[in-house]
């Protein structure tokens, strides 16, 4: 609530912060499990509010100087790079050269759904297994965290940047979907008359946080803490959909593979920290029952017990 107060005061107040309000009232008052339920998803509406806190200072102590781009592009070369007609290039390279409308919207779902996909884990993970529950939620801001911290001190362009730039680092650059996601746009303006990606991206702070890739940290995420939940069949579904997220964001130009792999390791490191901290605490006995025998009670001092009756 103070939260959207204070959006409000500063006029950014959006339709999403008041339905999280609507939304953690109805949980918090309808009954012991709603509340429970939201106690677990309360980590993942404070990363919503961290994000739009961070959007003033996030260009604080920002130079060009200090911006990774052509290096991460040399860096990607020599790791994953590929001779094609004699030229060096990326995969990204590639796909900005060979890319479809169906690959477009092919590699749009996982960007348009990944939050969803976050907080169905949660519930799911609610149903069937409180702790693991607690553990991604929690690992979900810890997750964060680390990596706006990480676009502090790593700022880093994207590789659409790359191609629509060059090297040249240009602090005034507003951050957009990329030409990718815009080229989805312009298809769903056009058969339905909505865009949803421009509005999304225009609201970034800057456009020069793409290491680690979010994007793919939380697919990786929510496979390794809902492993143990999840059936066989939903094992598949969420590595199925940690590699489509991976590929999207390649072949949409968003994110270097190595700004992946950095996801990715982050979001393993926050769940074994987590999980071993979990551990550690589970480890530590409980206090033993304080008991008190009446005789004790009744026992002076010198150690004879206490007539009842005179001599």
């Amino acid at each position: 609530m103070l939260f959207a107060l204070y959006q409000g005061f500063r006029s950014e107040l959006r339709v999403e912060h008041v339905l999280m309000i609507v939304v953690a009232a109805v949980l918090a008052y309808t009954g012991p499990r709603t509340k429970e339920l939201l106690l677990g998803l309360y980590p993942l509406a404070l990363v919503a509010v961290f994000y739009d806190a961070m959007r003033p200072i996030q260009k604080v102590g920002l130079t060009p100087e200090r911006v990774h781009l052509c290096d991460l592009r040399n860096l990607e070369l020599g790791l994953f790079g590929m001779n094609v007609g004699g030229q060096r290039m990326t995969p990204h390279d590639w796909f900005y050269l060979h890319h479809t409308p169906a690959l477009d919207v092919f590699s749009s779902i996982p960007y348009a759904t990944f939050l969803a996909a976050c907080v169905a884990c949660c519930i799911y993970l609610y149903i069937h297994d409180r702790q693991a529950m607690r553990r991604f939620s929690w690992g979900f801001l810890v997750l964060n965290v680390l990596a706006f911290l990480t676009y502090h001190l790593v700022p880093a362009g994207p590789p659409w940047y790359f191609h629509a730039h060059g090297c040249t680092v240009d602090l005034a650059t507003r951050a957009t979907e990329g030409p990718a996601l815009e080229r989805v746009d312009l298809m769903l303006e056009h058969r339905l008359g909505i865009t949803f990606f421009h509005g999304m991206y225009a609201r970034a702070s800057s456009v020069f946080g793409a290491l680690p890739s979010l994007h793919c940290a939380y697919p990786i995420l929510i496979l390794v803490e809902g492993w143990r939940s999840f059936g066989w069949k939903l094992r598949f579904v969420a590595m199925g959909f940690a590699c489509w997220m991976i590929f999207s964001a390649v072949y949409l130009d968003h994110h270097w593979i190595i700004d992946a792999l950095l996801g990715g390791f982050y979001a393993v490191i926050t769940t074994v920290v987590l999980g071993s901290i979990g551990k550690l605490k589970s480890d530590v006995p409980a206090p033993a029952p304080v008991t008190t025998d009446i005789a004790d009670m009744l026992e002076p001092a010198g150690g004879a017990p206490v007539s009842g009756g005179g001599e």
